[in-house]
């Protein structure tokens, strides 16, 4: 049940509705928009913070549609901690993204094992070790920085780190709001 209701979109402002407009054409680029879920729960949340609303979606946008990552690689991460917090809204809606970047569905269930197996090439294990070792200390670890280390540059580097803080405070106010899953994300959402 939603703590906070997400506001009507008749009772959002102008400059909002514009604002939002934008930032999904961003998103979707040259994507159809009937293959992303319009994430109206969350998007209506956000709008009974406007500036809020706006702050943060334009720093998730460069998550989104200016990393320096792989959609691939991008999603891998956010899955990760979409699993390892357990915030069904973002799995849901990151699953479909991960479909579109390529993701197999067989690969996007194994995100959610507890520890990357032997099905991940070195790259994609150490990326999902750091999603792990962030959410859990704080930090990646040095072994896995060194991986990672050999593969990124430092703009890629950081996009790691900061896909991962982002979206794991995003799963917390998703959790603690109480964003429920619309009807299109159903399917989408991880069986336990």
């Amino acid at each position: 049940m939603a703590r906070i209701s997400p506001a009507e979109k008749s009772d959002w402002s102008p400059d909002l509705i514009e604002f939002i407009g934008e930032f999904r054409s961003s998103v979707l680029g040259d994507t159809p928009a009937d293959t992303h879920p319009a994430g109206a729960n969350l998007l209506g949340t956000l709008a009974r913070y406007p500036a809020l609303a706006k702050a943060f979606l334009t720093f998730n946008g460069h998550l989104l549609y200016g990393s320096t990552l792989s959609e691939r690689r991008r999603e891998l991460l956010v899955l990760r901690v979409a699993a390892v917090r357990q915030c069904d809204y973002e799995w849901a809606q990151h699953a479909i993204l991960a479909e579109i970047a390529g993701i197999p569905k067989e690969q996007i269930e194994k995100v959610r094992e507890s520890v990357p197996g032997a099905d991940w090439d070195a790259i994609d294990k150490a990326l999902l070790s750091a999603a792990d070792e962030l959410l859990t200390d704080g930090a990646v670890s040095a072994d896995t920085w060194q991986v990672l280390a050999g593969e990124f540059d430092e703009n890629q580097l950081m996009d790691i780190v900061f896909t991962i803080g982002t979206y794991d405070m995003l799963a917390m106010a998703l959790r603690s709001f109480g964003v429920e899953p619309e009807a299109d994300l159903e399917p989408y959402l991880p069986r336990r």
